[in-house]
C-alpha cells in the first residue's frame, strides 16, 4: 500500500482554467501555501509553549511566569520569597513543556518516515516494536531497581538500551536473503510488539510495590512528569538529527513511497533506503520513549492530517508535521494536567482520546483515501 493520496472535494468539476476531471475521480486539492502555515504554526507553538508553562493549579500569575521565564534566560534575580515560584515554573513547567513540544514534533516526524518506509497507512513509531521493547527495560528499573547505580540516568538509560535490542531483534527476524521488506518489517514488529507487552505485564503483575506498579502504568500510557532539563536536550539531539535526515531523504521517501520498483527506477535503493529509515525511526522512537513512555496516535494521526493541509510531497509533509506535532502534544499535556487537577491524567491516555474519533472522521471523510484502498 502507498503513502496515502487527499482527495479534499468530491465535485468533479476543475478549477478555472483546467478541463473538468474525469467521472469519478475528483480533481487535484488544493493545498495551503506552506510559507504562512509555517509561520501560523511557528506562532502557534510559541503561544503553546507560555501556555503550558503559565497555566497550572499553583496559582503563579502570567506576570510573575514571563519574568520568572526571563530571570532564568538571562540569569537575572529572584527574590528568596519567590523562589519556590520561581522553581515551579523555571524548574518543573519549562523544561516540561520543552519536551512536551520535543516529544510531539520526533512522533510527528517518524510517523511520516515509517509510513513510507512500510507503505501503510496504517503504521506509526511503535509498529515496530521499539516502544514496548523500551517498556521492557523502564519497568525493570521501576519495578526492581534494575540499574540503581545510574540514578537519575537508570530509567531513561534502561528504556535506551532495551529499545535498541528491540531494534536489532526485530531487524534480525525481518530480514532476509533479498531485503528487508515492508511486509515483514510490520508483521515482525507487530508480534514483537505484543510479546514485548506480554512481558511487561508479567513483570508489573509479579511485582511486590504498589506504588512502583502504579508508576509503570503511567509510564506505560505516557508520562512527561519526569522531565528535567538533563532530559531534554538528549531528547531534543535525537529529534534534531532524526529530522534532518528525514529532510535530506525527502526526495528519496517521496520514490519509496511510491514502491520499490519505481524507487529503484529514480535510481533510490529501496532496500538500502530502508534500512537507514529504520534505524533513525528506532533510534529516535528509542530516545522519545525513554523520557516520555509510550505515547500513542500522535505519529499515526499527524501524518495524515499534514497530508491533507500541504499535500504527500514529503519536503512539506516534514515541514509541517513536527511543528503540528509539537503544538498538539503541548495542549494534550495541559489537558492532562488540568482536567482533573491535582491529579494528572496519562498523556497517551489523552491522545487517545483525542486520536480515535479523529481517525474515525478522517476515514469517513468524503474523498479522503487510506493508502489508496
Amino acid at each position: 500500500m502507498g503513502i496515502p493520496s487527499q482527495l479534499t472535494s468530491p465535485s468533479t468539476t476543475g478549477p478555472p482554467g483546467r478541463p473538468p476531471a474525469p467521472p469519478g475521480r475528483p480533481p487535484a486539492p488544493r493545498r495551503l501555501p506552506l510559507p504562512p502555515l509555517l509561520a501560523g504554526l511557528g506562532a502557534a507553538l510559541i503561544g503553546s509553549l507560555l501556555c503550558c508553562v503559565g497555566l497550572g493549579s499553583s496559582g503563579v500569575t502570567w506576570s510573575q511566569t514571563l519574568r520568572y521565564l526571563w530571570a532564568g534566560l538571562s540569569g537575572g534575580a529572584i527574590a528568596p520569597e519567590e523562589f519556590s515560584a520561581y522553581t515551579i515554573i523555571w524548574e518543573l513547567r519549562f523544561p516540561r513543556a520543552l519536551l512536551a513540544a520535543v516529544v510531539g514534533a520526533g512522533l510527528s516526524a517518524i510517523g511520516v518516515a515509517v509510513q513510507a518506509m512500510v507503505r501503510n497507512a496504517l503504521a506509526d513509531p511503535f509498529v515496530l516494536g521499539i516502544s514496548s521493547g523500551a517498556a521492557v527495560g523502564a519497568n525493570a528499573v521501576l519495578l526492581f531497581g534494575a540499574l540503581g547505580s545510574l540514578g537519575v540516568w537508570a530509567l531513561s538509560g534502561a528504556a535506551f538500551a532495551s529499545a535498541l535490542a528491540a531494534m536489532l531483534l526485530v531487524y534480525a527476524a525481518a530480514r532476509t536473503p533479498y531485503g528487508l521488506t515492508p511486509l515483514r518489517l510490520v508483521l515482525t514488529g507487530t508480534a514483537m510488539y505484543y510479546g514485548f507487552s506480554a512481558v511487561t505485564t508479567l513483570m508489573v503483575f509479579s511485582a511486590d510495590r504498589g506504588e512502583s506498579a502504579r508508576s509503570a502504568m503511567m509510564w506505560l500510557l505516557g508520562s512527561l512528569g519526569g522531565a528535567t532539563w538533563a532530559s531534554v536536550p538528549i531528547a531534543a539531539a535525537a529529534v534534531a538529527g532524526g529530522l534532518g535526515y528525514l529532510l535530506w531523504s525527502a526526495r528519496n521517501l517521496n520514490a519509496l513511497a511510491m514502491g520499490d520498483e519505481t524507487a529503484a527506477a529514480l535510481g533510490v535503493d529501496p532496500d538500502r533506503m530502508r534500512r537507514r529509515l529504520f534505524v533513525v525511526a528506532a533510534a529516535v522512537t528509542g530516545a522519545v520513549v525513554a523520557v516520555s513512555g509510550a505515547i500513542g496516535f500522535v505519529g499515526l494521526m499527524v501524518p495524515h492530517v499534514t497530508r491533507i493541509l500541504v499535500g504527500a510531497d514529503h519536503r512539506r509533509v516534514l515541514a509541517v508535521a513536527p511543528l503540528l506535532g509539537a503544538v498538539l502534544l503541548l495542549w494534550v499535556d495541559i489537558v492532562s494536567r488540568l482536567l482533573l487537577a491535582p491529579v494528572e491524567l496519562p498523556v497517551g491516555a489523552i491522545t487517545a482520546v483525542i486520536g480515535v474519533p479523529c481517525f474515525v472522521l478522517l476515514m469517513r471523510r468524503r474523498g479522503y483515501t487510506f493508502g489508496g484502498s
